[in-house]
């Protein structure tokens, strides 16, 4: 393992970050506050409780979740089209670094900042709903284990993206429309039998039932289905991440 190179990749994607430190940390920061702001305090005071949980604490892993998706899919797939776009990724390339290093330094670096941005939103909260982490270890754990899913998932996406335009297509149109219908806002055991059916073919669902479940205990699905799911999706991006360096995919004229 080539620690300086991987370091080199990681302590760039990390600088970035910091000289945009409004669009990268205070942009969804305030954001998520906004949703805590309307659902929580807002429509919140008007609901009873969810599975024993008040609302405004219910959404809170849901939000977490929201901003994380998001924010690790742009964080990795910007990273690594920017090299594409000015032509550096050749030099990273002919650079004495594997592709494993390659990944870890861009996948590492998106991680990190997605997971600090979680435990920020998770302190914001606070200001607004009083909570309980019930298990914080695997609340840790999820948010880490979703962090690098989905940085490897923007991987892919800044790797097969042609234009700028196309690395906020999945996002906005695929990522975002699952997470608001995965549960973020509600329990999906408040549906009728069949949109509950319908409901568990979307692969958010797992995600946010999983870290919703390190809080309070309670979950629409079985943590262990839900652990099961994510790694899933893991191996699925392990998987296109080995096959693009393998091949070259839009990585080698």
């Amino acid at each position: 393992m080539n620690l300086y190179g991987v370091r080199a990749i990681y302590q760039a994607e990390m600088a970035r970050m910091l000289r945009t430190t409004l669009q990268s940390i205070a942009s969804p920061v305030i954001s998520t506050s906004l949703y805590f702001i309307v659902f929580g305090a807002a429509i919140g005071s008007r609901m009873t409780e969810v599975d024993g949980v008040s609302y405004g604490a219910f959404i809170i892993p849901g939000l977490i979740m929201l901003m994380l998706l998001n924010e690790s899919i742009s964080n990795a797939s910007f990273g690594i089209y920017m090299p594409k776009f000015t032509g550096t990724i050749y030099e990273v390339l002919s650079a004495p670094v594997s592709p494993l290093e390659i990944v870890v330094g861009y996948v590492g670096a998106a991680a990190t900042k997605s997971v600090l941005l979680g435990l920020l939103v998770l302190l914001t909260a606070r200001l607004f709903v009083d909570y309980q982490i019930q298990h914080p270890v695997w609340m840790l754990g999820f948010l880490l284990l979703t962090a690098v899913t989905f940085s490897l998932f923007g991987f892919v996406i800044g790797v097969w993206a042609d234009g700028f335009e196309k690395l906020q297509i999945i996002p906005l149109m695929i990522v975002t429309p699952l997470a608001f219908l995965g549960g973020s806002f509600y329990s999906i055991s408040m549906l009728s039998p069949f949109w509950q059916t319908v409901t568990l073919f979307n692969p958010v669902v797992y995600l946010i039932s999983g870290f919703r479940w390190s809080f309070y205990g309670a979950a629409d699905v079985h943590i262990g289905v839900s652990l099961g799911m994510t790694l899933v999706f893991l191996s699925i991006c392990l998987t296109l991440v080995w096959w693009i360096f393998r091949t070259g995919y839009k990585l080698k004229p």
